[in-house]
């Protein structure tokens, strides 16, 4: 598949295609932050962070299923190695074992912020290249995240 068998410039696309495996890779850092958050919840708040993180790392997995599948879409292969993840990734590994239930919530907030600042670029990238496919992928995607960052930053008491 190329990208002009759905009628955009390849050219116009490649940096689009690099900023989605980009997102890729820091998309499966805060997948496997999730999980470790959702397997290390201890204390009072357990209950509702432990449903909240299965919540949010099941829609992590969708995402990067649908993330990986529109650089297929593109023409190009999606990143699929925890190696090039970990070393693209602006996002860091962390030790959820004995972390706090709101150090949890921090960890999981800083890395939204993260996403969201990808999504803007993306965003610009595929206005740029015509994209509206990745464009309205991508914008599904960060309204998600916007309202739950508004969420756990209510859960936390923050402003």
């Amino acid at each position: 598949m190329d990208a002009k068998e759905i009628s955009l410039n390849e050219k116009e696309v490649k940096p689009v295609v690099d900023l989605l495996n980009d997102y890729l890779a820091n998309y499966h850092i805060h997948y496997q932050k999730l999980r470790g958050c959702h397997w290390n919840i201890k204390g009072q708040n357990f209950f509702t962070l432990h449903v909240k993180f299965e919540e949010l790392y099941t829609n992590a997995q969708l995402t990067i299923d649908e993330i990986a599948e529109r650089v297929l879409t593109l023409g190009k292969p999606p990143h699929s190695r925890f190696a090039d993840y970990i070393k693209e990734s602006q996002i860091k590994e962390i030790d959820t074992i004995g972390l706090k239930d709101l150090d949890m919530v921090d960890a999981v907030l800083d890395d939204m912020a993260k996403l969201i600042e990808i999504e803007r670029e993306l965003l610009e990238a595929t206005d740029k290249a015509g994209d509206d496919g990745s464009n309205d992928m991508v914008n599904r995607f960060m309204q998600f995240k916007e309202k739950n960052t508004w969420m756990l930053r209510s859960f936390a008491g923050k402003k």
